[in-house]
């Protein structure tokens, strides 16, 4: 898509749980941003829910329906909102597995229109997985719901990697939702080496680093000790590092993990590869809690979502906190629009 058509599309937001802090945060941050960025999202939700959240949170929006496959006609100073065909009932911090249909579909059609080429990019918000299980939902998550919407719309498969991008960290774990108990049979060279090639692919392609650097982080402690706390670091990871060296990717490791995250170390790569969830989620958002975002790579399109969960205790309070959305809506309008600086961080904007 022309960069300057991603500056005019508008980016679509999910709704998320309806009964957790994304209509609480989607409000505040709207009153936050610049008049200028104010047009730049339509969120795609059932606007009775957030009328009802306006009222209680106090705020003064003037919500406004909108056909979002007519974005041009977004009005200046409008909270714009696209209607779902399906309804929801939803009191602040009580989620309701009846509303999953209306979660999905909000889902479903931001990644409709940005495939389409009639958004920018998606922005999700927080959903509480429980409840679409309940109702069907076969996803671990967010991550692997994108990836099967992408097939759908491309015939090809394709393979989604979450990417926790900070302002001081990027971080990527090779396994995500599983037990960890099941990390080791699932920690393979050729998970390992695919996985980096879609994280060196898309900090070439999106982010702008030219020749990006990966750092790998060993599995055991003290990645294995020379296999006296275990095998796999010699095994598969350095064999996987091996590879990915003799691709041309700037590619080193196994590392042990607990020195990988401090300030200098940082220095030496432009994204860390982790071999589960929590050894890439902690240091992530240890780091920079409310300005991390999760940037799902490896799509036909751009994905970012705060790096937090649905919250229910503070839905409607108004205590939650809009800086990892805000930084996730930057930065999906830098990764669209191509706007990033040579470090690949966000460049333009408000």
């Amino acid at each position: 898509m022309d960069p300057d058509d991603c500056d005019r599309l508008p980016l679509a937001i999910t709704m998320g749980d309806p009964a957790g802090i994304g209509p609480d945060i989607t409000m505040a941050m709207w009153q936050e941003l610049h008049p200028d960025d104010r047009r730049g999202f339509v969120v795609h939700a059932c606007p009775a829910l957030y009328h009802d959240r306006a009222r209680r949170l106090g705020y003064d929006l003037k919500i406004v329906e909108v056909d979002p496959s007519e974005p041009s006609r977004i009005i200046d100073g409008t909270f714009p909102i696209a209607p779902l065909s399906n309804k929801v009932r939803a009191n602040p911090g009580a989620p309701n597995r009846d509303n999953a249909a209306a979660i999905i579909e909000s889902i479903e059609r931001a990644v409709d229109l940005t495939i389409a080429g009639k958004a920018a990019a998606v922005v999700t918000n927080p959903i509480a997985k429980a409840q679409l299980y309940d109702s069907g939902f076969t996803f671990p998550g967010h991550t692997e719901f994108l990836a099967e919407l992408a097939a759908r719309h491309t015939g090809k498969s394709v393979k989604p990697v979450m990417m926790l991008a900070g302002p001081r960290l990027r971080a990527v774990p090779v396994t995500i939702h599983i037990a960890l108990r099941d990390v080791h049979l699932r920690i393979t060279a050729d998970e390992i080496i695919a996985t980096s090639q879609i994280v060196a692919a898309d900090l070439k392609s999106r982010f702008g680093i030219s020749e990006p650097r990966l750092s790998l982080a060993g599995l055991n402690p003290h990645a294995g000790e020379s296999r006296a706390l275990g095998d796999e670091d010699q095994d598969i990871i350095l064999p996987a590092v091996s590879h990915l060296k003799a691709e041309g990717i700037a590619a080193t490791g196994p590392h042990p993990a607990d020195t990988m995250f401090h300030e200098e170390a940082r220095h030496r790569y432009d994204a860390a590869i982790c071999m589960y969830h929590d050894q890439a989620l902690i240091p992530a958002k240890a780091l920079d809690f409310d300005k991390t975002v999760n940037v799902t790579l490896g799509l036909p399109f751009v994905r970012t979502s705060p790096d937090h969960g649905t919250a229910f205790d503070l839905a409607g309070s108004g205590l939650a906190r809009t800086d990892s959305l805000v930084a996730a809506m930057r930065l999906a309008r830098s990764l669209a629009s191509g706007r990033v600086d040579a470090e690949g961080n966000p460049n333009g904007g408000h």
